[in-house]
């Protein structure tokens, strides 16, 4: 990775939830185009790394940076323009149970552009397609299956066009097959668009398949960072016992 830029960096992050400590002095960097695999147990401060990052909570102490702008310095309103490059993927799909499929994916052009209808049902229908979902537009997600909610979420995530994706436990809850269609859109997503990923995950599966780097988090830091060989070969006793598994 040497050379290559940087555009998300942590440094020094700490947070707390009343005396319980979530992260403690975490430091990340990550590369232009990159997917990089945050990988832990639960608890351990992985979905709240993303919560930062997106600005909906704030750190104790440290600095975040995304493309050398700290945002956590930055008001809501400050902050909208970059939000606005970063899509997200959250864990449960979070669509809208009353709005159709094609209103999901539309929303955030709808609430936050200027697009007129047209230009926003030709977007909707391209990201729908992207996701082998199209023609879906005036289906309810409750006809969905878990997976197809997922790359409907995704294709809602995409709606602007970000230069950065984030995903919380993108395969948790489904079967292996539906994990495999969601890791592959997650690869041709990068390599389509050139888009800098982060994937949060206690999955092993699911973050080698996807990543280009692997950072394992124990106790709020990053234990271990590097290839998935690199990762699966370490010699830190924690991944080790991660990788391994229950005996």
């Amino acid at each position: 990775m040497t050379g290559r830029s940087v555009v998300i960096e942590f440094k020094d992050i700490y947070k707390s939830f009343g005396k319980k400590e979530v992260l403690c002095g975490l430091d990340l960097a990550i590369y232009k185009g990159e997917t990089l695999v945050i990988l832990g147990r639960s608890g351990c401060g992985k979905s709240v790394t993303l919560k930062i990052l997106l600005g909906l909570i704030y750190p104790d102490q440290g600095q975040v940076f995304i493309n050398n702008t700290e945002i956590t310095a930055l008001s809501e309103k400050s902050l909208m323009p970059i939000r606005r490059r970063m899509g997200m993927l959250f864990q449960g799909s979070a669509l809208f149970d009353s709005l159709t499929i094609g209103e999901n994916v539309a929303f955030a052009l709808t609430e936050h552009s200027d697009l007129t209808a047209g230009e926003i049902e030709t977007i909707v229908a391209k990201n729908l397609s992207f996701v082998e979902l199209s023609g879906t537009q005036n289906m309810m997600p409750s006809e969905l299956s878990g997976g197809m909610k997922k790359r409907v979420a995704l294709a809602r995530a995409m709606a602007f066009q970000p230069d950065i994706l984030l995903y919380d436990e993108p395969t948790t809850g489904l079967d292996p097959i539906t994990a495999t269609t969601i890791n592959a859109l997650i690869r041709k997503t990068q390599l389509e668009f050139g888009v800098t990923s982060i994937v949060v995950t206690h999955e092993l599966d699911s973050g080698f398949s996807v990543a280009d780097r692997i950072a394992v988090m124990d106790d709020g830091r990053i234990l271990e960072i590097g290839d998935v060989e690199s990762i699966q070969n370490s010699k830190n006793e924690f991944v080790q016992t991660f990788i391994a598994g229950p005996k």
